[in-house]
């Protein structure tokens, strides 16, 4: 079965935890609104989150703001290569909650990664997840309205947690989900009215409830559905 998009990153790498700790490491912790590295600074340290959730966003010369994902405990992040890339000086990571993490230099990193067969398949895995993500949010999504990006984007957050529909989305805002989709405040919030009076969803402080998944479902785009 294909493997749907997922703006959710989480325990992709929870089976290679006692090996992470058996190598050598710094245990860290970060509170929330922490960065897990300073704004301009290049990745110069690979974190394995033991639990807590961890926002990670492009800010524009122009003052946009992307949120590209977001990442949960059992998971690596950022993800580890060899190259620099320009972009990355752009990319904030920010912890949404308190977040407990073991944390590896880049060399100390490098040599896992030559070491254990199952992390360089865990990295190549986590990469192509992170390319479909992209490739899915830049070209797919670009075409839909505002309203169908909205659904399809809380059907897929509705699928990575199928036995807890009412979760609260990491405690996602109103100017997140904005920022995630691209467009604006007024737009997000003008649909989250029309899908709640459709009693679809329901609203409170920074949680939305589906209440009615199949009619969510009615309002996505066939290829989102496909995905699944």
């Amino acid at each position: 079965m294909a493997i749907m998009p997922k703006y959710i990153f989480a325990d992709d790498f929870r089976d290679l935890e006692e090996y992470f700790l058996s190598c050598p490491h710094r245990d860290v912790s970060f509170d929330t609104g922490d960065y897990l590295w300073k704004p301009g600074e290049p990745y110069g340290r690979i974190h394995y989150l033991k639990s807590g959730v961890v926002q990670n966003y492009l800010e524009h010369e122009m003052g946009y703001r992307k949120i590209l994902s977001f990442h949960a405990g059992g998971t690596v992040f950022p993800g580890f290569h060899y190259r620099q890339y320009k972009i990355e000086e752009s990319l904030l990571s920010r912890a949404l909650t308190p977040v407990r993490a073991l944390e590896f230099t880049s060399p100390q990193f490098e040599a896992m990664f030559q070491e254990s067969e199952a992390l360089r398949r865990h990295v190549i895995d986590w990469y192509s997840a992170y390319a479909n993500l992209l490739i899915y949010d830049g070209a797919h999504q670009e075409f839909n309205s505002s309203l169908v990006k909205l659904c399809n984007l809380l059907y897929l957050l509705l699928l990575r947690e199928p036995d807890e529909p009412g979760k609260s989305l990491y405690n996602l805002t109103q100017e997140a989900l904005a920022d995630i989709l691209g467009v604006s405040l007024i737009n997000v919030t003008r649909n989250l009215t029309k899908l709640r009076r459709a009693g679809i969803i329901a609203t409170s402080r920074k949680q939305i409830t589906v209440i009615d998944a199949e009619r969510l479902m009615d309002l996505c785009s066939g290829e989102t559905l496909s995905l699944s």
